[in-house]
């Protein structure tokens, strides 16, 4: 083994290369990973509290840079060194001592709305008499503009412009949001909602390169791809190397203040046809020949950054991909995702658990009555269910994911995943994760795909269903929009044709 394999196979804590192996991935997801990194700086000498707040006052208070950049280094050190408890302490602070000014805000507003608005009448052919009274106006509203910036501000812009600081702040960020999970904080929401504003301008698509990973670079980097693998993880070094070589791509955003490490990266299957199993794309041996393939097919984009979450890199990095595949290889004529369906099980067994919990009367029966009878007569004798939803939740909670070998359940659970991706939604948008990202970036629902992947995350998130969404080149901005607007989605007939059949047996049932 290389110097490079053994670097990136001690780091990543990843197990030798063993037939037994092949199909059992090691996870490492990026919470994890963040938590080993914040473990190793808290093991530096730990900082008394009270002299992390002096010197976060001192960031935001002082003007001398040369004290400045020593305050800003001792800041982030100290940081780090804090206790999670103390970490959100100080955050709790920030948020609410450095908040802005809001007796000098409304002292301005009363001044503004004391103004008289210019008419017009006695002006000269200059305008000099409502230049007059319009620059009260101009100076008030430039004061109110200050005034509105709370004091932290000064802190997050102070560290954007220190070295390592963007990183820093992502780590920040990562803490707020955790205070945000356990607890609704106004004033943290409010700090979140800044320091999310100012990281979506300071990483705008602009500051970022595009850069193809490939097993030439350096060993940290790589090390970083297989720690934050999300999606499906990197069980060996043949695996990352497969990943990485002919027939597969694989591409990061890099900001240039976080050199070696991307924010995002997305892995790309060059195949000849649309895959239908993330078998095939991870265990396909050998590859299609690039120069045969049509298909360019998305199959994983993981973030490294917890605390950029929110924040739509994702959305630039497939269409920059997109172009810069299509302008490479001309062949390729297809894009499309082989894509998890996270929120599907957990909305399933929820709809199919109410209907013991609940009065028939106000349970929402979502089976249709020719599913219902076939799964009485199928499993009455088996299964302890009164009724077609409480047989299918029994079996759908056995152990050791026994229904997977019914193929009665196929149509049901296809159905049902369509309904779930076409119907269901939060806010206007659709309830999956994963749906509402790839079609806010303008792709269109293609084709359902039955035990598109066994494993037991598979499974137990989306009863091995997987989703191909479909990037039109022609349509992306369309699509996009008319989603944005009025969250219309674009699906194939191919999976549209599961909701009309429900339709129209229920319209037949009604007659």
């Amino acid at each position: 083994m290389n110097k490079k394999g053994l670097a990136i196979l001690l780091r990543s804590k990843m197990r030798p290369l063993s037939p037994a192996s092949k199909v059992n991935h090691v996870q490492l997801a990026p919470l994890d990973v963040n938590k080993v990194a914040t473990q190793n700086a808290s093991s530096k000498t730990p900082r008394d509290f009270g002299q992390v707040r002096e010197s976060m006052h001192s960031v935001i208070s002082m003007n001398r840079k040369e004290i400045l950049d020593t305050a800003l280094s001792e800041f982030s050190e100290g940081y780090f060194s804090l206790s999670q408890e103390n970490r959100h302490k100080l955050l709790l602070i920030l948020a609410r001592e450095y908040d802005l000014n809001r007796g000098q805000v409304r002292e301005l507003m009363k001044q503004y709305i004391g103004l008289e608005i210019p008419k017009g009448d006695g002006i000269d052919e200059h305008g000099h008499e409502v230049e007059g009274h319009l620059s009260a106006f101009y100076r008030i509203e430039r004061n109110l503009r200050h005034a509105l910036n709370p004091m932290y501000a000064i802190l997050f812009e102070r560290l954007n412009t220190h070295p390592g600081g963007l990183k820093f702040l992502s780590t920040v960020r990562a803490d707020i949001l955790s205070i945000i999970a356990d607890e609704n904080i106004a004033s943290i929401r409010a700090l979140d909602s800044y320091l999310k504003e100012k990281l979506i301008t300071w990483l705008s698509p602009a500051n970022l390169e595009l850069h193809q990973i490939t097993w030439d670079d350096p060993a940290s980097l790589l090390e970083k791809i297989v720690a934050y693998e999300a999606v499906h993880p990197i069980s060996n070094l043949i695996d990352l190397k497969r990943r990485l070589g002919i027939g597969r791509r694989c591409f990061g955003y890099i900001h240039p203040a976080i050199p070696g490490e991307p924010l995002i990266f997305i892995e790309v299957a060059l195949m000849k046809n649309i895959a239908s199993t993330i078998q095939e794309v991870l265990w396909h041996d050998p590859p299609t020949p690039e120069p045969e393939a049509s298909t360019a097919l998305f199959y994983s984009i993981s973030s490294t950054q917890p605390g950029l979450a929110g924040i739509n890199l994702g959305k630039f990095l497939i269409k920059r991909v997109i172009h810069l595949v299509k302008k490479d290889m001309p062949n390729i004529s297809n894009f499309a995702t082989l894509s998890p369906i996270p929120g599907f099980m957990q909305w399933l067994l929820s709809k199919l658990a109410s209907s013991e919990r609940s009065v028939p009367i106000f349970s929402e029966n979502i089976l249709q009555p020719q599913e219902e009878r076939a799964l009485l007569d199928a499993y009455v004798d088996s299964t302890e269910g009164r009724n077609g939803m409480e047989v299918l939740l029994h079996l759908l909670t056995s152990t050791n994911h026994e229904w997977t070998q019914s193929d009665g359940l196929q149509p049901i659970l296809l159905r049902l995943c369509a309904r779930y991706l076409l119907h269901e939604k939060k806010r206007g948008k659709a309830l999956d994760s994963v749906a509402n990202f790839h079609l806010q970036n303008g792709a269109m629902i293609g084709r359902l795909n039955w035990m598109a992947d066994r494993s037991e995350k598979g499974l137990t998130q989306s009863g091995g269903i997987m989703v191909n969404y479909i990037y039109s080149l022609e349509h992306i901005e369309d699509y996009a929009q008319a989603y944005f607007s009025t969250g219309h989605i674009q699906v194939s007939p191919d999976v549209l044709h599961y909701i009309e059949a429900m339709e129209k047996n229920e319209d037949s049932s009604c007659m």
